[in-house]
């Protein structure tokens, strides 16, 4: 796989995560810098992605209500799988916290990504830090009905 998903710590790894965070929606998408942080980092279960030479290479998070975002994969690691292993990663915390769904407000270029992992797009396109996006769920049922 060429990675491992760990859970982090967002005192201990706040300034890495945030550094992929910013490389990849600030410098790349061109969202302001004063968007990408927020009050819910703090208090948010984060996953990392961490290269066999030790370098941080994606992230996500969500939050206690099933919300699940700021996912972000450096450019140079896209396609390698590292998006779905965190995002199967945030599936089977929820799961194991009984929760019934989890949603998250995707790019629209990203929706695909996301259907094949199960998600339905619901709602109107809407516009976040300037980009398009669609509010999508997805259900969760006894803990193992997710691809991979």
């Amino acid at each position: 796989m060429g990675f491992k998903i760990h859970e982090a710590d967002w005192s201990t790894h706040e300034a890495d995560l945030l550094a992929v965070r910013v490389a990849v929606f600030v410098e790349e998408q061109g969202v302001p810098l004063a968007l990408e942080h927020d009050e819910h980092d703090a208090g948010a279960l984060h996953v990392m992605a961490i290269s066999d030479r030790g370098s941080l290479i994606g992230t996500a998070r969500m939050l206690d209500n099933g919300h699940i975002g700021r996912m972000a994969v450096l450019r140079d690691q896209r396609g390698r799988g590292v998006g779905t292993a965190l995002l199967q990663r945030l599936l089977r915390i929820a799961a194991g916290r009984k929760q019934r769904s989890v949603f998250l407000h995707a790019q629209c270029s990203a929706i695909p990504f996301y259907e094949r992992l199960g998600f339905v797009a619901e709602g109107r396109v809407f516009l976040d830090a300037g980009i398009e996006h669609r509010a999508m769920v997805r259900a969760l049922t006894g803990g193992q009905d997710w691809p991979g």
